[in-house]
């Protein structure tokens, strides 16, 4: 019997603060994977100064049409004249299912390959995911797990989460939770369709996520009471962080996020809990390993 933990963060590369914190957080041996933004405006400092200083830290490719701008240009449904992303999730929903998604898919798969390519001219991945969990919308799913077995890559992200709840009464009655509430809902739910994708196209996936009820607002009490909920064996659960640090010049929402990675801790109750702390690339050396 055998579980598997993996503490990924998200967004290493967006900001010199989100590389900051990954940096620091390798120190603890907690973090092992993070998924790198190919947008990010700290995409060249996450992969020519903060890898090499991390050697055993797992990386995978953060998929991002929600945010910054694009890698490619002209693409007029998922961009401003200035290339921005101008899309919400929930428009990007509806484009994706629309009667000319042909169009638009193909401009998201056009950005996602030249996303893809940057990053893997530059680092070895295991996984794929992406910014606002936009790739969990089937039609978008099945050309992300499409792309990433054409690329190599065998690993991606799926969203089941359990529903639980802690004793934390102001997170309850904050307008994002009763939104996360509901977004949780629609990934379970396409989960579902999902997990046949990812059987379809021989790839591997996480049994479980934590992370997303509790997105932008997650800290160590809400990781540990996510851990209490899975009670099974051979599972494998990813943990969604956004880790930054306070920067000069930055505000962010996530610095209880980067607080997790340091917690030991927490870190030793899930050892404690039967958990490996692992990521995405160990199984597949250890798979390799001559007899």
């Amino acid at each position: 019997m055998s579980k598997k933990f993996i503490l990924n963060a998200d967004n290493f590369g967006m900001s010199k603060a989100a590389n900051h914190a990954v940096a620091e957080a390798c120190e603890t041996d907690f973090l092992k994977s993070v998924s790198l933004s190919p947008n990010g405006d700290a995409f060249d400092e996450a992969v020519n100064e903060i890898l090499p200083k991390c050697p055993d830290l797992d990386v995978g490719i953060h998929l991002n049409i929600t945010q910054g701008k694009s890698l490619c240009a002209d693409l007029n449904l998922l961009t401003d004249a200035n290339r921005n992303f101008c899309n919400s999730y929930f428009k990007i929903l509806i484009m994706a299912f629309n009667p000319v998604k042909n169009e638009f898919l193909t401009e998201v798969e056009r950005e996602f390959r030249r996303q893809i390519e940057t990053v893997l001219a530059k680092v070895k991945v295991s996984h794929i995911d992406s910014n606002k969990h936009i790739h969990a919308i089937p039609p978008i799913f099945d050309m992300v797990c499409r792309l990433a077995k054409e690329y190599g890559i065998p690993q991606v992200r799926t969203h089941f989460e359990k529903f639980y709840y802690i004793p934390d009464i102001y997170k309850h009655m904050s307008k994002l939770y009763f939104r996360n509430f509901f977004k949780k809902f629609i990934l379970n739910l396409m989960t579902i369709f999902n997990e046949n994708t990812v059987i379809k196209y021989g790839l591997k996936t996480n049994d479980y996520t934590l992370g997303i009820g509790y997105a932008s607002m997650m800290d160590s009490l809400a990781l540990s009471y996510g851990i209490n909920v899975l009670k099974y064996d051979n599972i494998t659960v990813e943990a969604v962080v956004n880790p930054c640090r306070y920067e000069e010049g930055t505000i962010d929402n996530y610095f209880d996020e980067y607080l997790i990675t340091k917690n030991k801790k927490l870190k030793d109750k899930i050892i404690h809990s039967g958990y490996d702390i692992t990521n995405y690339k160990k199984p597949q050396e250890e798979n390799t390993e001559p007899e």
